[in-house]
């Protein structure tokens, strides 16, 4: 029983890990209020997330979110604003091709889900890049595109993982959506970004590494 409750044993480490998520969750929530921030508040989390993952997190992760989120403000919100922009354009397309009837409007139903699941597969890949080598927002986009295709299995192992979560708790039982709100103010964000960085550092893998943005 004492080794159970030791600080190093597998249960303190796991309630320690839980603790930073829960942490790092009610940081993202916050610091995304304004909206516009919420690209660089996705950037702070996974660079806590794959630091946890890493083994190389900061024995204080609050402060490493806040020196996180201030180091890719800039960038961060850039991606995020540009990100908006696009989904802005999927839904404006799906809108549009949902009004049409036959044949047509069957066959451009089908291009709006290839380019949906395109676009996600590249979002996925956004925030994590740009937390791990901190390139330039076009650059973040280029590599992004590549690698939602050179790591296929890791990027369909990441929307599974957020479609699943996401489908659990809103779909699933939409009776309980105060629950799932409220599961999601203060863990699922981090625990399903956690979940992902597992998948993303075997992705950055296929990275070269004399070719890896700084």
């Amino acid at each position: 029983m004492r080794r159970m409750f030791a600080l190093e044993s597998p249960l303190m480490n796991a309630l320690g890990t839980l603790a930073d998520l829960v942490f790092c969750n009610v940081l993202f929530c916050i610091f995304s209020l304004p909206l516009f921030t919420a690209g660089a508040s996705l950037c702070a989390l996974y660079d806590c997330t794959l630091s946890i993952v890493e083994e190389r997190e900061e024995s204080f992760i609050l402060r490493q979110f806040w020196n996180a989120f201030r180091r890719h403000f800039r960038r961060g919100t850039a991606l995020g604003l540009l990100s908006a922009a696009v989904f802005a354009l999927l839904g404006a397309y799906h809108l549009a091709v949902g009004a049409m009837e036959g044949p047509l409007g069957r066959s451009y139903r089908i291009t709006f889900l290839v380019l949906a699941f395109l676009w996600l597969a590249v979002f996925q890949y956004l925030f994590p890049l740009q937390a791990k080598y901190r390139m330039k927002v076009g650059q973040t986009f280029k590599t992004a595109a590549l690698l939602s295709a050179a790591a296929l299995p890791w990027t369909l192992c990441t929307l599974a993982v957020t479609g699943g979560a996401i489908w659990l708790s809103f779909f699933l039982n939409p009776a309980a959506l105060n629950v799932a709100v409220f599961l999601w103010a203060f863990g699922v964000f981090a625990v399903v970004a956690y979940l992902n960085s597992f998948f993303f550092r075997m992705a950055f893998r296929r990275l070269v590494p004399e070719n890896r943005p700084d």
